[in-house]
């Protein structure tokens, strides 16, 4: 999908490739619409697995 450049920066869903005004009507929406998705990856837990190595 091409959008026009008018719209070029606007916020974007990634999940249905709507658009929308400013950045908290795309919180919202994908609050609203997307909660499944979007629960799931913030209570991720991000730990470094087996092996990794840390570089200070």
């Amino acid at each position: 999908m091409v959008l026009p450049l008018v719209d070029e920066y606007k916020p974007k869903c990634y999940m249905c490739n709507n658009t929308f005004e400013n950045i908290e009507k795309l919180r919202e929406h994908q609050e609203d619409k997307h909660r499944e998705f979007v629960e799931g990856h913030i209570k991720q837990n991000r730990e470094p697995a087996p092996g990794d190595v840390t570089v200070f």
